[in-house]
């Protein structure tokens, strides 16, 4: 507390990460994400059943995509040249670092998979799994700030 404190005294304002029904705007997960902040929404693979993920970092306010981990090479997802750097996991995947791409609006609709696929936000304090709250339905990602909708 004495830190949320501490942020809106300096002037600065906290940002939230939400994800809401697209349908109805109901609310399924609210994470308190202040500048500097990084997450991922992690799945596993729908085939080969390993995990994926997508990391976010709140740059200033913005969404920007920083990273992506692909265990392997057979997923049918790919690293596309000049698009950040792709490097080894030294376990038969790959990352690919310094993507660095402000995400459109702060915000993406996604389609969380049931079951196994387990979509999921991570963050250095807690998971939130999508899937088990919003299996297969349209599902809004967004960074806002605490004066905002």
């Amino acid at each position: 507390m004495a830190a949320l404190l501490s942020l809106f005294a300096s002037g600065l304002h906290a940002d939230t990460l939400k994800a809401t029904l697209v349908e109805t705007g109901q609310v399924l997960t609210v994470l308190d994400m202040p500048q500097g902040a990084t997450w991922c929404v992690l799945w596993n693979h729908s085939v080969q059943g390993f995990e994926v993920s997508d990391c976010y970092a709140n740059r200033d306010g913005t969404m920007v995509l920083v990273r992506s981990h692909l265990p392997d090479f057979a997923a049918g997802l790919d690293h596309i040249p000049g698009r950040g750097r792709q490097i080894s996991d030294g376990q038969g995947g790959y990352w690919i670092e310094d993507i660095d791409e402000a995400v459109p609006g702060n915000a993406y609709i996604m389609r969380p998979g049931a079951g196994h696929v387990d979509h999921r936000i991570n963050t250095a304090e807690t998971e939130v799994s999508l899937s088990a709250l919003a299996p297969r339905a349209r599902v809004r990602i967004s960074l806002t700030g605490t004066d905002q909708p």
